[in-house]
Order: structure tokens, then sequence, then C-alpha cells
């Protein structure tokens, strides 16, 4: 397609003006904007443009307000001038965008990394779930093992990035079920202040807490429509169906609590006991958060999910009487109000998808944008801790995307979250 019919052309640096809205052909490394595309708002962009050293600027006139300054007539210079040395400016621009470069491409292998201990993680499930009924103690101590490593992670680090996995394998959603309510369960149970022992014991009850489906025929757990009243009642006997498996594989008093009381509220809405308070264990009652969130987040028909952020808004406004709200809160805190998975619309207008969140910054995630300029595989991802000009100003669903945004972001059928703790934020011992 040539330019005319892409409705973008070239022009000179001298003829940018503010209300321009300009195309970048340089690598989102090589220079300081947030985006190669955007429109000028001020005159610090157009000089800082001008000293990238484009011959030419690709501009596109259709998304810009004014039209460009005109052409300049340059004399030709008999004897080509020294360039300047580089001003303390420029030293500190290109300190700057080295420092960028370092954050992405650190960003972008810790996620690899993470992916890698989640496949680990997940094969690690189905493994323990394979020995469940013919070898149960060792599926028990495979748990334990898993449980270990993970904790292990968590309490000897201060600040965990929250990632997004990419969407796996269909018909694994136990699994990943499991793995995802772990997961949160053990970070939440962290904050909330939790002894190492508890939180172990909490874990172990997560990856174990719905194996009372097993006695459930496939064709309810699978029904992608509502449930009628014998399947709802039969769905609702899961806790107790787990009961004896969880005896079987001698897991702890604390753990068997969570198989028994995931699904109990503080209120007595809950089942299959209809607790209330204090009736249900403090660990059951994190659980209960966190189990809550995720089935939102991942319906047996994905079109009847809830967005991430839409999950949390509604544990909160609409459901905060059936929990703890001072962990509910913490969960809240945890997550971000944007959390991993959220599409979202910045403060300029760009539209992304936040793919990670910092224990420590829930509020600044880290965000896949979209750019029709840059490759999707190449897509940049704004670390919004550091790019403070821009913030979330709202979420987005993904149906109100283009076919084009849509296909360039691929927003997630299926939630699914994994953790990474950077060496450099190591806790040091006893503290």
């Amino acid at each position: 397609m040539d330019d005319a019919q892409d409705d973008k052309s070239y022009i000179g640096a001298d003829q940018l003006r503010v209300g321009v809205y300009v195309c970048l052909d340089l690598g989102w490394l090589d220079h300081d904007f947030p985006l190669s595309s955007f429109k000028i708002k001020n005159a610090d962009q157009i000089k800082a443009i001008g000293k990238l050293g484009l011959k030419k600027i690709r501009i596109d006139p259709s998304r810009s307000d004014v039209t460009p300054l005109p052409q300049k007539v340059v004399p030709v210079a008999v004897v080509a001038p020294v360039p300047p040395p580089p001003s303390p400016e420029q030293i500190l621009q290109a300190a700057e965008r080295a420092a960028r470069r370092t954050r992405i491409l650190q960003q972008r292998a810790e996620t690899a990394a993470c992916e890698t201990q989640f496949v680990r993680a997940a094969g690690s499930l189905k493994d323990i779930s394979s020995k469940l009924f013919s070898r149960p103690l060792e599926a028990r101590a495979g748990a334990e093992l898993l449980v270990g490593q993970m904790l292990s992670s968590i309490l000897s680090h201060k600040d965990i990035a929250i990632h997004l996995m990419n969407d796996k394998t269909v018909g694994e959603d136990l699994y990943f079920h499991a793995l995802n309510v772990s997961v949160l369960a053990m970070l939440l149970a962290r904050e909330v202040g939790l002894p190492a022992e508890d939180i172990r014991q909490l874990g172990i009850g997560c990856i174990f807490h719905d194996i009372g489906k097993t006695d459930i025929p496939d064709r309810v757990l699978q029904k992608t429509e509502p449930y009628n009243r014998a399947e709802r009642n039969l769905i609702e006997q899961h806790c107790a169906y787990g009961e004896p498996i969880g005896v079987r594989l001698g897991l702890s008093a604390k753990a068997m609590d969570v198989l028994r009381q995931h699904h109990e509220h503080v209120d007595g809405s809950g089942y299959p006991a209809r607790l209330k308070g204090a009736q249900i264990s403090p660990l059951a009652r994190l659980v209960a958060i966190v189990n809550e969130y995720d089935n939102l987040c991942n319906q047996h028909n994905p079109a009847d999910s809830l967005s991430p952020h839409e999950a949390l808004s509604q544990l909160f406004t609409q459901q905060r009487g059936q929990f703890d709200i001072a962990p509910l809160n913490l969960f809240i805190r945890c997550m971000g109000i944007y959390p991993p998975g959220t599409v979202v619309r910045l403060s300029d207008g760009t539209l992304g998808m936040v793919v990670s969140v910092n224990s420590a910054q829930p509020l600044r995630p880290w965000v896949l944008i979209y750019d029709p300029a840059v490759p999707k595989d190449e897509a940049t991802i704004l670390d919004l801790q550091h790019e403070t000009a821009l913030s979330v100003a709202a979420s987005l669903k993904p149906s109100q995307l283009s076919r084009e945004v849509h296909a360039y972001l691929s927003p997630r059928k299926r939630m699914t979250y994994y953790f990474d703790a950077p060496e450099r934020d190591i806790r040091q011992p006893g503290r």
C-alpha cells in the first residue's frame, strides 16, 4: 500500500507544530517517547523529535488537528558544519533511553521466566492429580513440594509481580483454577500476615480444594448453560465429596477446613453448611475471596465471564457482605484496581491491556500498548511506574474493541496468573 492510499505523508522536522500526528519510523527503544505514534502536544516534543536526526518524519493527516507548517527553503551549505558535542540534556536523554530499554527487556525476560515456571507448576499439578486415587500419599507429597517452592519465593521477597499468563489448553480448567487460587490465596495470606506454616497449609488446601468435583459427572461440570436446581444442589455437594478424599491424602485439619469451607460466606449465604463469621476457618475465609474472584473471571461459558476489573468491582460493591472486609481490601490492593488481563484506556487515549502488577505499586501496572505502527510480536510494554505522565483512565470490555485492536491485544478468554520475585528484591535474613 502506497503512502497516498495509507493517508500518510512525510515532512521535515521544521514543519512540525502542535496538533500534528507523527509516526516515528524508529524502534520503540530508539526514542524517548512512550509510543512511536502520537499527536504533538507541546514545543518540547517538537524539540525532542528534531534531535532524533530523522531526515523525514511520517505523519498521519487524518489524525492531525492542523496541517504542517510550510516547508522552508534551505540554502545548500558549501561546507558541512561540524556537529557540536552532545549537550547535558542529550546525554541525560540517552541515559533515560538506555534505562527504558533495560527495564523493558528485563520485564520481557521476567515474563518469559514466569511462563516457564507456570508451565512447570501446572505440570506438577497434573502429576499430583493423576496420583490422587492410586497413590494418595505421593500426591500429597507432590503438593507439599509444589507449595513449598512457591512459599519460599513468596516469603523471601518484598515485592511480588503478578503476571498474566497466555491462554492454555481448553479442557484443563480445573488444573489452572486450582493453581490460580493457590497462588493468589498464598499472596493474600502473606499480606494478611499469617505465619509461614498457616500459609503452607492454606496452599495445600487450595491445591485440593475442588477434588470433590471428581465425583460429579463431566456433563454437569462442563455445562455452559445455567444449572437447574438438581445440578446446582449436586455442585454444592463437592465440598462434602472432597472430605473423604482429603482424609485418604492425610491432609492437616487446616487444609481440610479449606476443602470443606471455601464456599462458605461470613453472612451465612454460602454452602454447604451455611456457616457464619467465626464459624468459618480463618484460612477458608481468605480462600473464599480468591475462589470467588477466579470464578467470576473464568465462567464455564466465556461470554458470562467478567473482566478482572469488573470482578473486583463486583466483589467490593455487590458481594462484600459475604467476605471479611479487611482481607477483601488487601486483595484489591494486591491486585490493583486494574488487575492483569484488564483492557484499559490510558489518560492520553491509548488502548492497552494490563499484563503485570507489582505488589509495591499496584496502581502503576505494566501495560501492553496497541500501536499499529509496531508489529504485534514486538508490542510496546509500558511501565507506568516510570511513565509518570500516563495513567489508567478507564477499563474497557473486550467487546468494545475494534476487530483490529482486539486481534492485536488478544484479550484472554481465561485469566491465569503466576508470580515472580526479582532477585533485586530479595529480603535480607531476619527482616
